[in-house]
């Protein structure tokens, strides 16, 4: 278990975990749930366990729109009668197809061309 993980990375369950560190499984799982509340891990249900990208602090007042956007979509979500495991699919792929466009977009800024460079 040597290495560094990057965001997104899958890490092992918690039993596997504890077998592979040789301690108590106790002892692993309050670590998980430490760094899940700590918003550097995300336990999904059924699926496991990853690291989640390293968030840049942002100014308060941009902090408070996003939570307020956050709210207002969890809102309509749960009007729609979504469950937190849809909610956190779709939000996840979007969110996904957003940073793929958003570094394509990087890509063709740095080459002074819309099409990335391949003109």
């Amino acid at each position: 278990m040597r290495g560094e993980l990057k965001p997104g990375d899958q890490l092992p369950t918690v039993r596997k975990m504890a077998q592979t560190l040789k301690v108590n499984f106790n002892t692993v799982a309050r670590a998980y749930r430490l760094l899940d509340e700590a918003g550097v891990i995300s336990t999904q249900h059924g699926r496991g366990t990853y690291i989640l990208p390293v968030v840049t602090p942002y100014p308060d007042s941009c902090m408070e729109k996003l939570d307020e956007l956050t709210r207002r979509y969890l809102l309509d979500a749960s009007e729609l009668g979504a469950s937190a495991g849809e909610v956190l699919a779709i939000f996840q792929r979007n969110l996904k197809n957003w940073t793929d466009a958003d570094e394509s977009r990087s890509r063709q800024n740095e080459s002074g061309s819309p099409n990335g460079g391949e003109d």
